[in-house]
């Protein structure tokens, strides 16, 4: 048994989230060091372990919950954390190969506190990163030696495919105003939902787990994913910017249709018509312009229904966890984790 396997009982989620980063970390450089030193430059950048000169920085490489959720699923079903380390890596890369991205395509100029790599190093070398980055996911888990990397490599593939036509949708709905509520909902399954959800599988996977354990695992993802979109797109309303590392109004200043927005633009209701006036004026929306929307959504009542809907959804995923029949330990930090992701400004 390896140090990542010697743990302490009853941790916080904090605390799993800290040995998860410990373990992952020296790995994940490891693996970035593969690259060619033009992507290396850019990605150890993004993930904040240098300056865009090179320089060592203690900048911050966020949370880390997916490659946790892969340690913890491989031990939930008798595994060890060790042994899913390089699906743990994998997706960690998929993650921040869609972050470079999503950067680009959304025109966001920070991101954990920090310039975008993209405004930093240009749109065409943060977008040749991600590349260099989902290409290295895929090898390391052909190169795992692993009796399921070829079954993990097509649901992270399927995984992917889906993260990216949810980026698709969620672009198109910038140039729509007809977005309905359930489209809405499917983009965020698709780019949120089914990574989260592959996490959870891969570890069950690399585990080593059951088949039916492995499927409760990732409905355990899928449905803690799509809960933590939800709770996402209200911190991107109204998150302190300490927490979301985003300036306040984020996502209303670049008009995006998420969940609470559109449910209150379909809601019927005086705010919600005020809103869709507001939202489709010309030219960039003032500050007053900003807290009068975020203040019309609070009125349609999409704020509370979108908070509903992360807690209904965490409920869920806890019964598939608990159908998985995990180990107590693992179920107990899983949990939490859920429970972290989607209540982050507690």
């Amino acid at each position: 048994m390896t140090d990542l396997d010697v743990t302490p009982a009853h941790r916080s989620a904090r605390e799993v989230l800290s040995w998860s980063r410990a373990g992952v970390d020296p790995a994940l450089r490891t693996a970035v060091d593969r690259l060619p030193e033009s992507m290396r430059a850019i990605a150890g950048y993004h993930f904040g372990w240098w300056d865009e000169h090179g320089r060592p920085t203690g900048a911050d490489a966020g949370k880390a919950i997916r490659p946790a959720l892969v340690l913890l699923g491989a031990q939930a079903v008798g595994g060890t954390a060790q042994g899913a380390l390089p699906a743990a890596v994998a997706v960690e890369l998929v993650h921040n190969f869609s972050l470079l991205h999503d950067d680009v395509m959304d025109g966001d100029t920070t991101r954990r506190h920090r310039p975008t790599a993209w405004s930093v190093f240009g749109v065409n070398a943060a977008i040749l990163a991600g590349d260099a980055l989902l290409t290295l996911a895929l090898d390391l888990l052909a190169g795992s030696g692993h009796p399921a990397a070829a079954r993990s490599i097509r649901l992270l593939a399927e995984a992917t495919q889906r993260l990216n036509d949810g980026q698709a949708a969620d672009l198109s709905f910038e140039e729509r105003t007809d977005v309905r509520l359930d489209e809405c909902v499917r983009m965020a399954e698709n780019k949120t939902a089914g990574l989260i959800g592959v996490a959870c599988a891969l570890g069950g996977l690399f585990g080593d787990g059951r088949p039916d354990q492995v499927e409760q695992l990732r409905q355990f993802g899928e449905h803690t994913g799509l809960a933590f979109q939800f709770a996402d797109d209200v911190l991107g309303i109204w998150g302190d910017p300490e927490v979301t590392g985003k300036p306040v109004y984020s996502d209303l200043h670049n008009r995006k249709k998420s969940l609470p927005v559109v449910a209150a633009l379909t809601s019927g209701t005086p705010a919600g018509r005020e809103l869709d006036a507001l939202y489709h004026t010309d030219g960039r929306l003032s500050g007053v312009e900003l807290v009068r929307a975020a203040e019309l959504i609070e009125a349609s009542g999409a704020r509370a229904w979108s908070q509903g809907r992360a807690d209904d959804l965490l409920a869920q995923a806890l019964v598939h966890l608990r159908s998985a029949e995990p180990a107590e330990g693992a179920e107990r930090e899983l949990g939490a984790l859920a429970r972290l992701a989607i209540h982050r400004d507690h």
